[in-house]
């Protein structure tokens, strides 16, 4: 039976029976193939129980019924294991990261805008963070930059109202306390789009750091979310 090129699907052939069968699989396949939600890292040996559809990445030297599958994608289909060969170029979702991933041909690449096949990557990811303001004239996060990262800019909703003396905030870091926004405000659903003048490099472990203006603060939430592009270098030979 000829199957397709890209996912592997089986192909009708001519008068042949039990049509459906055929149909169904292909269905089945491509419902688990396209946009794929993987479940991230790699697994050498099969889950214990899995739902219809749920997709696994196999790794090296695989046991059980993926043993001789490594690197396939592993799907539970119709009470069995269906394996594909993923290809350079493919892109799915990691179900443990929730991010967005692209294959290089070797492995699955998170956040990732461009890949080589040796391994090369840019990355472009939000972190976002709930950060409960302390009592005092600022609050800083933990280390929320992480080292090595081009900052694009940061951006900020109250999830709950600030309280305190108050009369606004700025929002930054060490050194620059209003470089992504200042004279913000106090209500919920207030929010800051800073940008960076120009895209920032970090090159140590970096925390946020708000400040009141005209007072200091008693409490209340913000949501905080670094926007950044990060590189990773090829891979080791």
């Amino acid at each position: 039976m000829a199957n397709t090129p890209e996912f592997d699907l089986p192909l009708l052939a001519a008068a042949q029976a039990q049509k459906h069968v055929t149909v169904n699989e292909a269905l089945s396949r491509l419902d688990a193939l396209v946009h794929p939600r993987i479940t991230l890292p790699a697994l050498t040996t099969p889950p214990a129980t899995a739902n219809e559809g749920e997709c696994y990445q196999v790794a090296a030297g695989a046991t059980g019924a993926w043993a001789g599958q490594d690197g396939m994608l592993a799907v539970w289909l119709n009470g069995g294991w269906s394996f594909s060969t993923p290809k350079q170029g493919w892109r799915g979702f990691d179900q443990v990261q929730g991010a967005p991933v692209l294959f290089d041909g070797t492995a699955w690449i998170a956040d990732a805008v461009a890949a080589s096949a040796g391994g090369a990557a840019t990355i472009q990811r939000v972190i976002e963070t709930d950060h409960s303001l302390a009592a005092g004239a600022s609050s800083a996060t933990a280390a929320l930059i992480p080292a090595n990262a081009q900052v694009i800019g940061v951006t900020a909703r109250v999830i709950a109202d600030i309280t305190g003396s108050a009369t606004g905030w700025s929002l930054g870091v060490a050194g620059a306390t209003n470089r992504y926004g200042s004279g913000l405000g106090l209500a919920k659903n207030s929010w800051a789009q800073g940008l960076s003048g120009a895209p920032v490099t970090y090159y140590a472990d970096t925390s946020l750091i708000l400040t009141a203006e005209g007072g200091t603060f008693a409490g209340g939430a913000v949501r905080l979310a670094v926007h950044l592009t990060e590189l990773v270098i090829p891979r080791s030979v």
